[in-house]
């Protein structure tokens, strides 16, 4: 039973506790980290690592004055049990509890709810500006907390560079433990390595800086060159030299599992007036052995995870050339489609594989490991994942892009102008398309269907059981344009030994139904063939679409019902604006039909929270019994 924690209601009550009790905290913070990750997946390494860190800064700033934003907002547990949450800390990731990201909601320390990488240092300098325009008598420290995996995203430097210009008080704390959520990738993670190989403390820079400070001045042109020397010996022996040509102040690189010496360069920071950049080092999953030895499975904990360090072993497994055993194992989605992909890349050449830093959540694994020359990680770069795929395609080759549907929409404008404008035969795996679960509103991959939609020459397919993939994979591999797949974080449901084929642009009838018809788009086609059977019960003969294809849209199949007069409910996870159902509306409207008996089941219009995915799809109505209640709704209406 933790004995310092419990007494923690905000982060004024740490300032009495002396260096041992605060080391203490530590332990304790770390001991609930395990406790609850035996019990429900958490993100359990990265908050391991920054106990200390987050000690040490509420201990040196007041942030209900100063500003605080972590960046890639999963490892925010510490911060939380800090901030006055510990009682409700068991509900972490359960659905009306907390959320495993920051939540101003919940509380006025998380001042945005950052569930993508790299937003933080430019979140920080708008706060900073806005303050010294509102409120500019007051002093305010603002501190962004960024990984180095994320710093690699191109809008942090796109932020470093403004902040750097504008000379504002803003301090980035780059927490550097080598990782992502897999190993860093790129020439940056070597610039970051060669600190951890320089021995150079800080305080000898800064003796070698007030040296130069007292070389004297002794004519113009040997000014000049002493001038350059300077600059030489400060890239060379004070590193960071690469931030402080950006205009940034570069301190570091600390221990950042030291509260003692943190908390002295976080004083130190205090008194500057400008751009600074703290570097620190640390160990993601500190303190816990097995997080230690292997960070990237447990990244995410599931709740085979012991406190003496015992788990599971994690297997990959890869389908079989000949698939007889397919049907007996419920696959997920993710390794459908990573094995079909694997299968095409064993028999084309020509198939690659990008992945923005998420080989883990995306299983690519094995084909990472066996087509090492044809897989490419570009760290939490989706915008560049995008373009380099372009050039790819240009080549010849048959890039796939396989990213997060959430993730996926960082890179809108490379999809329009780099590979729908040119029409490359680009192939976008959207993994996780609809509700994802305990990671809540920033990781619903709920926008896919409205933002691909508009696009000229991009077809979307959305696979409706684990019979679709493979055909659908074939089809994006086999044409010259782009395609995108998007799929479910469930398991791939096999609907049927006697599958007809998948024609391209073609909806599937799989039963028929006197009285209406529900259209299902991807992974709710068993939900919806499960309450049309329960419906036959009640003497309801409703029929069952697979759309297959939200573009091009199968018009001819999906429309027939309101042709012959009959209800038409159409069944998504995504957001009904500009969504399936809108697709099928639009259609309707074109060919003059009523739409009166067409209804739209998806998304509303607000953000779902986090939550198990079944009870979600409940509370929106998506569920077998959501569905049979719109159905009796619709055919008594």
């Amino acid at each position: 039973m933790p004995r310092i924690l419990p007494t923690i209601s905000s982060p004024a009550d740490l300032k009495s506790l002396s260096f041992p009790q605060l080391t203490e905290l530590a332990a304790e913070i770390r001991e609930e980290l395990c406790r609850l990750a035996e019990k429900r997946s958490i993100h359990f390494a990265s908050n391991l690592g920054v106990v200390e860190l987050c000690i040490a800064l509420h201990t040196t700033f007041d942030f209900t004055k100063d500003r605080l934003v972590w960046d890639t907002g999963h490892q925010i547990y510490p911060h939380k049990l800090l901030t006055g949450r510990y009682e409700k800390f068991e509900t972490l990731r359960t659905q009306g509890g907390l959320m495993g990201y920051p939540n101003p909601e919940e509380s006025g320390f998380d001042l945005f709810l950052t569930g993508h990488a790299g937003c933080s240092v430019g979140s920080i300098l708008g706060l900073a500006c806005g303050d010294n325009l509102n409120h500019p008598e007051e002093k305010r420290h603002n501190i962004a907390v960024i990984g180095d995996g994320a710093l690699a995203s191109g809008v942090v430097f796109e932020a470093l560079s403004h902040a750097g210009w504008l000379k504002k008080n803003v301090t980035v704390i780059l927490n550097d433990n080598k990782m992502a959520i897999s190993p860093r990738v790129g020439g940056l993670a070597h610039y970051l390595d060669s600190f951890r190989m320089n021995k150079t403390y800080l305080s000898v820079k800064n003796e070698i800086h007030r040296l130069l400070q007292k070389i004297p001045r002794l004519g113009k042109i040997t000014e000049k060159l002493l001038g350059q020397f300077k600059l030489a010996v400060k890239a060379g022996l004070l590193g960071g030299a690469m931030f402080e040509e950006l205009g940034f102040r570069y301190i570091g690189p600390i221990d950042g599992h030291n509260i003692r010496r943190l908390r002295k360069f976080l004083t130190m920071v205090r008194q500057y007036n400008e751009p600074v950049l703290l570097h620190i080092f640390t160990e993601k999953g500190h303190g816990f052995r097995p997080a230690e030895q292997d960070p990237t499975t447990y990244h995410a904990t599931t709740p085979a995870i012991k406190i003496n360090g015992r788990t599971a072993a994690k297997t990959v497994t890869l389908l079989s050339d000949s698939e007889e055993d397919t049907p007996k194992i419920p696959f997920s989605y993710t390794e459908m489609v990573r094995n079909a992909l694997f299968r095409h890349m064993k028999d084309d050449r020509r198939i690659c594989v990008i992945t923005a830093a998420m080989c883990q959540g995306n299983m690519l694994e094995p084909i990472r490991d066996l087509f090492p020359d044809r897989f490419f990680d570009v760290g939490i770069c989706e915008s560049h994942a995008l373009v380099f795929a372009a050039g790819l395609a240009k080549s010849g080759m048959k890039p796939v892009v396989d990213i997060y549907s959430t993730f996926m929409q960082r890179g809108y404008d490379q999809i329009f102008q780099e590979i729908s404008l040119q029409n490359l035969p680009v192939t976008l795996l959207l993994d996780r398309a609809g509700i994802v679960g305990a990671d809540g509103p920033t990781h619903h991959g709920v926008f896919d269907i409205a933002y691909l939609r508009p696009f000229p020459n991009l077809t979307v397919m959305a696979p409706g059981c684990a019979e679709d993939v493979e055909p659908m994979l074939s089809i994006a591999l086999q044409h010259d344009f782009p395609a995108a797949i998007r799929y479910p974080k469930c398991t791939a449901v096999k609907i049927s030994e006697d599958f007809p084929p998948l024609e391209p642009g073609k909806a599937q009838v799989l039963r028929s139904g006197k009285h209406g018809t529900l259209a299902a788009c991807g992974g709710l086609l068993s939900n919806a063939l499960t309450a049309a059977s329960e419906l036959a019960f009640d003497g309801f003969d409703v029929g069952v679409v697979n759309a297959r294809f939200v573009k091009p849209l199968d018009n001819v199949t999906l429309l027939e019902p309101l042709r012959q007069g009959r209800f038409l409910v159409t069944l998504e996870e995504g957001v009904l604006a500009g969504g399936f159902g809108s697709a099928v509306l639009e259609a309707a409207v074109d060919e003059h039909l009523d739409t009166r008996k067409l209804y739209r089941l998806g998304i509303p219009d607000h953000y779902v929270e986090h939550g198990e995915r079944n009870d979600l799809l409940a509370d929106i109505g998506l569920d077998v019994i959501g569905i049979k209640k719109t159905v009796l709704k619709m055919k008594n209406g």
